[in-house]
Formats: C-alpha cells, sequence, structure tokens
C-alpha cells in the first residue's frame, strides 16, 4: 500500500516514523495502574487500554478521571490466560455464548475464543465493555485487543462497526492482501481480497488506521530492556506504529499472577526514564498518541 494519510493530516512526511508506545493491560493488577499514572506523568508512553473484566479496572477508571488529559483506550477482553487470577465475561453467563471455559472464564487463547465464540456473543461483549468504560466516566481514545483475540475474521467487522458507531479508532492495520496472507496463515485469496478491499474503504472513509505493530517480548531478559527498545527503535518503519510495553510496578500481587513479572516491572522502570525519550529524538521518532487519531475521525 501506498503512504498512510494520516501522516500528512498530523503535519509529517510520507517516509517519517511515528510511533504510539502504548501501555497494555491496564486494570489487570493493581500495579498496572500505578506505573501507568507514574508514567503518564513522567512524559515518555503516549497511550494506554484498560482491561474492563479485570479486577482493578474501576481504580483506573477513578485514574482516568483524575487524569482526563490522559490518552486512554478500551483492551477489548475475551481471553484470560493467567492460572491463579482469572476474569470473565461482563455481558452473560450464558454457556451457549462460548465465551467461557468449564470453570466460567474467558478461554486462556486466542484460539480457544476464536473456535468457541459465536459472533453475536462477542458483539454483545465488546461493546458491553466500550459501554460500561463510558459509564465509569471513561472518554476512551481507541479500541483496541488483548492477545489479538478479536482479530479473526468472525469478530473483526463487528469489531469495525463498533469502532464506527462509537467514533474510536480501532487498533486495525493497512494490509494488503499479501499482508492479509501473511498475518493470517488461515485465510484464503478471496478472504484476503476482501479484507484487504475492507481497508481502503474505511481509509476513504476517513478512519485511520495504523501500519505497523512492535513490542517488547515478555519472554526476554529483563537486565537489556532498555538496549532491547532501541533495537526496536533503530529498525522501525515509515508509517504508524502501535508499540506495547506491559509495564507493572513490583508488588507481591504481580508476582503471584505472572511468571514474567520480571520484564514487566521491567517495562516499567525502563520508560520511566528520560533517555527513551532522548534516544527516540536522536533517531527521528515522531511520538504520537491515539488522541491524534481520534481528533481526525471525520
Amino acid at each position: 500500500m501506498g503512504p498512510n494519510p494520516v501522516l500528512k493530516k498530523l503535519g509529517l512526511a510520507d517516509d517519517d516514523r511515528a510511533m504510539i508506545i502504548h501501555t497494555d493491560d491496564i486494570g489487570m493488577c493493581q500495579s498496572s495502574v500505578a506505573a501507568f499514572a507514574d508514567l503518564w506523568q513522567a512524559g515518555v508512553i503516549s497511550s494506554g487500554a484498560i482491561m474492563i473484566p479485570c479486577g482493578w479496572a474501576p481504580a483506573a477508571a477513578q485514574l482516568a478521571n483524575q487524569m482526563p488529559e490522559a490518552d486512554l483506550g478500551v483492551h477489548l477482553t475475551i481471553t484470560s490466560e493467567w492460572d491463579s487470577y482469572r476474569w470473565g465475561p461482563i455481558s452473560t453467563r450464558k454457556a451457549s455464548s462460548g465465551l467461557m471455559d468449564e470453570e466460567g472464564f474467558f478461554p486462556r487463547s486466542s484460539e480457544q475464543v476464536q473456535k468457541t465464540a459465536t459472533p453475536k456473543a462477542v458483539k454483545r461483549e465488546l461493546e458491553k465493555q466500550i459501554t460500561r468504560a463510558m459509564s465509569w466516566g471513561i472518554v476512551p481514545t481507541h479500541i483496541d485487543t488483548h492477545m489479538g483475540a478479536v482479530a479473526h475474521l468472525k469478530f473483526m467487522m463487528d469489531y469495525v462497526k463498533l469502532a464506527l458507531k462509537y467514533k474510536l479508532p480501532p487498533m486495525i492495520f493497512r494490509l494488503d492482501k499479501e499482508g492479509w496472507m501473511r498475518a493470517h496463515s488461515s485465510i484464503n485469496e478471496f478472504l484476503a481480497e476482501k479484507a484487504a478491499q475492507l481497508v481502503l474503504n474505511l481509509e476513504e472513509r476517513g478512519l485511520p488506521m495504523l501500519d505497523n505493530i512492535a513490542s517488547l517480548e515478555l519472554n526476554a531478559d529483563p537486565r537489556t530492556r532498555f538496549e532491547q527498545a532501541q533495537q526496536v527503535f533503530d529498525n522501525l518503519p515509515a508509517g504508524i506504529t502501535h508499540f506495547i510495553i506491559h509495564p507493572s510496578k513490583e508488588t507481591t500481587e504481580l508476582k503471584a499472577i505472572t511468571p514474567d513479572w520480571q520484564c514487566r516491572v521491567a517495562d516499567y522502570e525502563t520508560f520511566m526514564k528520560q533517555e527513551v525519550s532522548d534516544y527516540l529524538k536522536k533517531i527521528g521518532v515522531h511520538v504520537i498518541g491515539y488522541r491524534d487519531l481520534k481528533n481526525l475521525i471525520p
């Protein structure tokens, strides 16, 4: 595909590199909420998203009300991956929805929920998460998807429809036919062509979209987090990149929830440092937020 038209609307050139530094999993635990508060005030990150079904989402909503300038979206959630701490749907308790496993929580993997959940139930759940966020006083800047679970042919159209309905930029990428086939091994040529056409139609309607996705892996060495980030930044292509980090402060709760807690703490500690911003300026990467994209929606 050609250059992203959003770049010019933001006053950038076609070959510029723009990046949304995105904090995932806010509300998953208390330390994720505290980490976002610190990071936003430090001024390095540019966006984040709240997991509405999780136990600490109300605290994240309180933070959003205290910091209305914060760029916060809804991290649409239909999976629950941990062993000792889990969550489930807020729209239904019916097994026929396919949204729950045998324990009554969301399925643990994207593949499982994509197999079992009905599109109707998923649409209802996604919309309920958006409207609950709004009822708590959150003014979302965007929607994205936990573990990429919504990025499936069964659910994608309803995800896009909800973005249009609520005038929220979605985390969706400008892929041509070949790009869709590379991204989804199960997709055939006909559906890939249809998906590519959908992207073009949405772009013609003025919906701002992304070009690339990048992240810091949660199974890496936490001691070299800044160097890992530098490598990602150096290799950013032109266009708009959704860059994912999972920062949390070190707490007993975090350690009990997830074995990758050290990388999450390393994300927090690394992005609290001014040297991240200094390095991005040095290599010419423009940091933007989803609010910038939301303001472009007709």
